[in-house]
């Protein structure tokens, strides 16, 4: 296998804060996405109902899990060329937010440990540079 044959992989992290402006417009759009996902799959059983009911249930409790049932990482990437998802997940949760408090920053609640990442940033303008093991 050559090196052009060779598969690398690329750890893609993203966060964003997300204010939520109209949450019966989110709720409702995750339901319609939930009732089609279910109409289009035909998934009428026992266990599928269950499980329809509990996303409803979930997303109108939640907003930010309204939120996550709407992301796909395979849309997210569906487009670009040359590339195939390997693996994802992802999660979301309410959080308490000042984007004017010197203590927050996107980044700062421990995952550079969690995902190996060294500890040599960059300062360039296009943002630092991580180095993964």
């Amino acid at each position: 296998m050559t090196a052009s044959e060779t598969p690398s992989y690329v750890r893609l992290r993203v966060e964003m804060v997300l204010e939520i402006s109209d949450a019966d417009a989110l709720t409702g759009t995750a339901l319609e996405s939930i009732a089609a996902d279910y109409t289009a799959t035909g998934a009428s059983a026992g266990d599928s109902a269950e499980e329809r009911t509990h996303a409803e249930e979930t997303v109108r409790e939640d907003a930010a899990e309204a939120l996550a049932s709407l992301i796909d990482p395979f849309d997210l990437i569906s487009q670009v060329p040359g590339v195939e998802l390997a693996q994802a997940s992802w999660s979301s949760e309410t959080i308490d937010y000042d984007p004017d408090a010197e203590d927050w920053a996107a980044g700062e609640d421990g995952d550079e440990a969690h995902y190996g990442i060294e500890d040599n940033e960059t300062d360039d303008e296009e943002g630092g540079g991580i180095t993964e093991r």
